[in-house]
């Protein structure tokens, strides 16, 4: 069997990769390997059978794959609290809140509408290691657990579920947000109940789009994938800043008061700054992942403020935080991880920081985000090479030198062999877009002499 779970859960198109009998063995198998911890068996030994809490976004493909997955858990003897459809960060905030055993989320992210997939938290709603994942998959195929009598689990409604982790966002902010006129993209997605209340409730204005969810217009031309529409809303509106989401709301990107587009790096650029003031940035400490913008580095430097890199991916980013205690992290596409409040990327929590750092310091958010200077960036994919042999390869170590030695300190060079396709991406930054996109296409036309399949 080829490995399941990806980077962030298991994915696929709904019912072709993931199907509900793939999803029914992943619960049973969960449960084995979840359901036997240290919690779980004080439960049991109080009479109790261990408890998940299951989630998801609004596709259509999710209410099948929701009630495979609540059968495969129950039918393992573990109790469900279905909480419909919300965010993955507030699955993830619900599992340690309640002090469940685990939870599933299930959502495909920004994926279009025929996709789904299998995301799995642990206690305490952190996401699993490889070594759990690789787990979960070796159990697929042994025998299950079969419960009968009083021992099966039971599937209940999670009542309160979005009244917690509403409560939890407005808790977490340090200043209200009165006065500030916000555009909502949810990008029909699962923060569409939730965002729009909890904006209202910390004071905002809200004018909301993208918020009609079908079951298949999730992520359709809206959302942080296309901000096209969240800009000419802003404008239109005359709003102070548009805020959009991706389908399950763990992503965070922002428009400023003149629809100009602000990233997850300039994001975490001016939350950084803004909690090194208050005394929160944990030994002046942001963690980024290598393509993050090198406007960034110069601004956190100017600052006092360290970044730490990490590969590609906000579950690196995560063990870098968790590892030494940061306290901010995240990537250029707007998974932004506030770790005092949150176990993962949280869209909504982020949004709203964002927008009571505008209220606290009565700026706007193009003035905030000033604090960094984005450099010009090109990425070049270079398809129908051998990634393999790129480490090592004199002739592209000798090119990537010269442009190294022609940037100096106003640019960088990063080349990245693609973990699942045979291509390789060459990204470059100068301090001007000719200059950067000279540079990667030279270096593009090494990598593609020299790796050719």
């Amino acid at each position: 069997m080829p490995q399941l779970f990806g980077t962030d859960g298991v994915r696929g198109l709904a019912n072709a990769d993931l199907t509900a009998d793939l999803a029914l063995g992943l619960a049973q198998a969960t449960a084995v390997v979840l359901g036997q911890g240290r919690s779980a068996e004080a439960r049991r030994a109080a009479g109790k059978r261990p408890v998940a809490v299951l989630a998801r976004d609004p596709r259509i493909s999710g209410e099948f794959l929701s009630a495979a997955v609540a059968a495969g858990l129950a039918s393992s003897g573990v109790d469900v609290l279905e909480a419909g459809v919300l965010p993955t960060p507030a699955t993830a905030f619900l599992i340690a809140d309640i002090d469940a055993d685990f939870g599933v989320m299930i959502s495909a992210s920004h994926n279009p509408a025929p996709d789904n997939g299998i995301k799995i938290f642990a206690r305490g709603g952190t996401k699993l290691p490889d070594v759990v994942e690789q787990r979960i998959e070796e159990y697929l195929d042994r025998p299950k657990l079969s419960p009968t009598g009083a021992d099966v689990g039971r599937i209940r409604r999670f009542a309160d579920a979005e009244d917690r982790y509403v409560v939890h966002l407005l808790g977490s902010l340090p200043h209200r947000l009165d006065g500030i006129h916000v555009v909502l993209d949810c990008a029909h997605g699962a923060a569409a109940g939730v965002s729009p209340e909890t904006f209202r409730d910390a004071g905002a204005r809200v004018t909301i789009i993208g918020n009609d969810p079908d079951g298949m217009n999730i992520n359709d031309g809206v959302g942080s994938t296309h901000l096209d529409q969240l800009s000419k809303a802003v404008l239109e509106h005359g709003a102070d800043l548009g805020i959009a989401h991706d389908g399950d709301a763990d992503r965070c990107l922002a428009v400023d008061a003149d629809g100009r587009i602000i990233d997850g790096d300039q994001i975490m650029a001016i939350l950084a700054v803004s909690m090194q003031e208050r005394g929160k940035l944990k030994d002046d400490t942001l963690v980024a992942t290598v393509m993050s913008n090198l406007g960034l580095h110069v601004a956190m430097r100017e600052h006092g403020i360290r970044v730490i890199q990490t590969s590609v991916g906000d579950r690196y980013v995560l063990e870098s935080m968790n590892e030494h205690g940061y306290s901010l992290g995240g990537e250029q596409s707007g998974h932004v991880i506030m770790a005092e409040y949150a176990t993962t990327g949280d869209g909504i929590l982020t949004g709203l920081h964002l927008v009571s750092e505008m209220a606290r310091t009565g700026k706007t958010l193009a003035e905030l985000a000033s604090v960094m200077q984005v450099y010009p960036q090109i990425l070049v994919n270079v398809t129908g090479v051998d990634r393999n042999r790129l480490v090592g390869d004199e002739v592209v170590d000798a090119a990537v030198r010269a442009a190294e030695a022609e940037l100096g300190d106003e640019g960088r060079v990063l080349l990245r062999p693609s973990g699942t396709e045979p291509l390789v991406r060459v990204m470059v930054e100068a301090a001007d877009q000719p200059t950067a996109d000279r540079l990667a296409h030279q270096l593009a036309d090494v990598v593609r002499a020299r790796l050719a399949i």
